[in-house]
């Protein structure tokens, strides 16, 4: 038997112990909002010990936390020194957005159904915690010489940004590996992403009876006249087109709006926040101020209307780093191997933690368990799903890879 055998045999004889694993962490649920995600961190901590891996336990302050609208953040890390070498970290995330309606699985029951398992955070990303989690393991039983180190990193802030997860292990200096691979999907290898540009737009007006609305001014007309300007910029956006295969152009969603008192009353204030997606090629801070500019241009035709705009997050785009390439090899080399078919190095149009990573110097690739795309994932939808067969089969591809990356020839 090859060492890539050995590998998978590992795998496929401890599947059933990988996938109770994935349902424990299922269980415990990370809705994010509101951010109390420390009870999980521990939880995973207790089952990394019982396969003998210790899981270092940062808490961030109570206070950062809380300023940042969460309520609990403990982010873990698992390192495992096999020599002298570079260091490859393993990233997944814990947290998620809350269930919503419409489900017909329990959304925190990790019950397996048809060859899936149902759950939120099956496939984005409690699957990598299982995938990353096992295929070390399955690396350590080959007792192959080995030279480096391996980290996992077991983050939860993805939802918010990732400013108090990967970002904060970061500037605290608590590591810095060589190389990364991130929690991903299995049939494709990802290795730039778009950035995402959040913010949050007030429009002030005059409360005023709705049988009297001439003595008032009318936020809401305002936020109308401004969500108008916004989303005519969609169409100008498509005439942007990425030169990154897998991203097309930059668009701009607004999720949430919420505003006045009552049925009877002219409102006198009202909120929306906004999501900017950026391609790899768009500069930050002009998407920004240009955002800005389309906003204030807006509000200057309803009079009385008064505005303030706060930005809640800016994520950079990923953008390939020199270096990356022997993960990208391993990878696409595995895992046509492992699946059957020839496995793409493409982007994407999700923004990540990977970003933070990138900007601190480290090469990364994104790759883990997850289906073709977002969609047959239903993530941030009902139902949420992981296929179990390609939880064993990029656990094996993981595996293969860190041994080529780390084998001592």
């Amino acid at each position: 038997m090859t060492d890539y055998d050995k590998l998978d045999a590992w795998v496929n004889a401890h599947f059933d112990e990988e996938v109770r694993f994935l349902q424990e962490l299922i269980r415990v649920p990370t809705d994010t909002p509101p951010g109390n995600n420390a009870p999980h961190a521990e939880r995973t901590a207790e089952l990394l010990q019982g396969f003998g891996f210790e899981a270092e336990k940062y808490p961030v302050p109570a206070a950062e936390v809380q300023a940042y609208g969460l309520e609990s953040i403990t982010n873990l890390i698992v390192r495992r020194r096999y020599g002298e070498g570079r260091t490859i970290a393993l990233n997944a995330h814990g947290d998620v957005v809350p269930p919503g309606d419409g489900w017909t699985h329990a959304p925190y029951g990790g019950e397996i159904v048809d060859g899936k398992i149902f759950g939120r955070a099956s496939a984005v990303s409690k699957s990598d915690f299982a995938s990353f989690t096992f295929a070390v393991r399955a690396l350590e039983s080959l007792g192959a010489p080995l030279h480096g180190s391996v980290e996992l990193h077991f983050t939860y802030d993805e939802e918010f940004g990732g400013e108090l997860g990967p970002g904060w292990l970061l500037k605290k200096g608590l590591t810095k590996p060589d190389l990364l691979i991130a929690a991903g999907f299995s049939y494709e290898v990802v290795t730039a992403h778009n950035g995402c540009l959040q913010m949050e737009v007030t429009v002030h007006g005059k409360m005023a009876h709705a049988a009297i609305p001439d003595s008032g001014v009318d936020a809401l007309q305002g936020a109308v006249q401004i969500l108008n300007a916004l989303y005519a910029q969609n169409a100008l956006y498509r005439r942007i087109s990425s030169g990154v295969a897998g991203i097309r152009h930059p668009y701009l969603n607004v999720g949430r709006i919420e505003g006045g008192t009552n049925t009877n009353v002219v409102p006198g204030k009202v909120m929306f926040k906004l999501d900017r997606r950026m391609i790899p090629e768009e500069n930050p801070a002009d998407v920004e101020s240009g955002i800005r500019a389309v906003i204030a241009d807006a509000a200057a035709l309803c009079p009385g209307i008064r505005v303030e705009v706060k930005r809640l997050l800016l994520a950079r785009a990923m953008q390939p780093l020199p270096g990356n390439l022997p993960m990208v090899e391993a990878i696409q080399k595995h895992g046509q191997q492992v699946f059957g078919e020839p496995i793409p190095a493409m982007g994407t149009p999700l923004y990540t933690d990977v970003r933070l990573y990138a900007e601190a110097g480290i090469p990364g690739v994104i790759y883990g368990a997850g289906p073709r795309t977002v969609l047959e994932s239903h993530a941030k939808r009902a139902d949420e799903r992981l296929t179990l067969e390609d939880l064993r089969r990029a656990t094996q591809v993981i595996a293969r890879t860190l041994r080529d990356l780390l084998l001592i020839r």
